[in-house]
């Protein structure tokens, strides 16, 4: 397999060779520095508004920090999450396994109960002072201990001690939200993009992506020129323009054409807009194959480390070390009524090592691979980080501890290379673990996928 050299729209290609090369993109792509616009809401005293380059703009409170809701979701035995209006968060720290995810039972002792710690202890309310006065979408809960806590939108609001740095979604994405067998995850909130009707946006790992509010791709074309089309009848068999309706008006990053006398057209930072007959599932990738045709992201997301590549596979693209082997992320949420993340550092490492060796230190090390960082490696972004990792444990290293490893994280989680893959494109150590993976395991780092869901 040969290393991807044009992703059409992949974090990887147009876009972010111009930034390298310090020349504007080409028209077709997304220019790396573009930030989404949203829409302006009403906001209390004390937030604001901030910029993630994972998940578009989010709601901050007064020290930056991204702010969380905790949804209530269908498990496979009853629910959990925050039901409306409610925080199901509690200052007490649980001790036993929920069973929600049958047929594992309930009852069972969790690890490291000695360490464990509250909900509210990792995921902060977001307080409402006395004075304090619902404005807009947002309002004031009272909690089982009497506190007031903000809500957005009905959802109770929180901060998480993954963040240090505004703009950190640390503690939670809609990126790899699969459903399903997930545990029920915290997101970010924030307020609403700044497109017309009929205009979505979705967080992917390439970026921002626009969409219809059916969720189908919406692509721009290297053949038309700024605020022109070149689509001719023949062009338009296989790209619908996005039609405009008749009072549709130019406002910041939107504008309109006239196609014809009676036919107005969006544009998109002087792009204009269209679909793709052949497109069969949304949020797709098909029409990018198409030479000049891109897929538009409101913003992108960083590139990975220097020297990462991206390989071809029979399923799609994905993200692979500087020898071309597949990069794996490990997720977990554990059991709890709580639903807390166990694929931190300082998560109790008995999750990760049942899947990874049976519960055996050694044999996890011998076929999971942490991804080193080069000793002059550096980051550049949020996203990618590098920590320093005790092997013995799993939990991050001692300052100055002799052995530890210097490896690359996504979103301060350690990334893996997996023994069984041979060659580049292999992809064996794809959703392994407990349901796929997605509760408790490791799973691909796909940039495209065209058989597993949301990348």
């Amino acid at each position: 397999m040969k290393p991807v050299v044009g992703l059409m729209g992949v974090v990887a290609v147009l876009g972010l060779a111009a930034q390298a090369s310090g020349k504007e993109p080409p028209f077709g792509a997304t220019d790396p520095k573009a930030v989404e616009a949203f829409a302006q809401v009403p906001m209390p005293p004390g937030f604001k508004v901030g910029e993630s380059r994972l998940e578009g703009p989010v709601f901050a409170d007064s020290h930056g920090k991204t702010i969380y809701k905790w949804p209530i979701a269908a498990m496979r035995q009853g629910y959990a999450g925050d039901p409306k209006d409610k925080s199901a968060c509690e200052d007490k720290v649980t001790t036993k396994t929920g069973g929600y995810m049958s047929p594992y039972p309930e009852g069972l002792d969790l690890p490291e109960l000695d360490k464990r710690k509250s909900c509210q202890a990792l995921w902060s309310p977001v307080a409402a002072d006395a004075k304090a006065k619902p404005v807009g979408d947002w309002t004031i809960i009272t909690r089982g201990d009497g506190t007031k806590q903000w809500a957005y939108d009905h959802h109770a609001l929180y901060t998480s001690y993954l963040d240090q740095r505004s703009g950190d979604v640390n503690g939670g994405t809609t990126v790899y939200r699969n459903g399903g067998d997930t545990p029920a995850e915290r997101s970010p909130v924030g307020p609403p993009a700044d497109v017309p009707p009929g205009f979505s946006v979705e967080s992917t790992v390439r970026g921002r992506m626009l969409m219809t509010d059916k969720k189908m791709s919406v692509y721009v074309s290297d053949h038309d020129s700024a605020g022109k089309s070149n689509c001719d009848a023949a062009c338009e068999k296989l790209w619908r323009p996005l039609v405009a309706p008749a009072g549709a008006q130019p406002h910041g990053d939107w504008s309109v054409i006239n196609r014809s006398p009676s036919v107005r057209q969006w544009v998109f930072r002087k792009k204009p807009l269209y679909t793709y007959v052949r497109d069969q599932l949304d949020e797709s990738l098909d029409g990018s194959e198409e030479l000049g045709w891109h897929n538009v992201y409101t913003q992108l997301t960083p590139p990975p480390p220097k020297g990462f590549s991206v390989q071809e596979t029979i399923n799609g693209d994905v993200l692979a070390d500087t020898n071309g082997k597949t990069i794996y992320f490990y997720t977990c949420g554990d059991d709890s009524a709580d639903q807390l993340s166990c694929d931190t550092l300082d998560s109790p490492q008995e999750y990760r090592l049942a899947i990874c060796g049976g519960g055996d230190v050694e044999r996890c090390r011998r076929s999971w691979h942490y991804v080193p960082a080069a000793t002059d490696a550096k980051s550049d972004n949020q996203l990618w980080s590098i920590v320093r990792v005790d092997p013995a444990t799993g939990h991050e290293a001692k300052p100055h501890q002799a052995g530890a490893l210097r490896v690359w994280a996504y979103r301060t989680r350690p990334v893996y290379t997996y023994e069984g893959d041979a060659q580049p494109g292999d992809f064996t150590g794809h959703a392994r673990g407990e349901w796929q993976g997605r509760r408790n395991g490791f799973r691909a780092f796909w940039i495209r996928s065209e058989l597993f869901t949301r990348t």
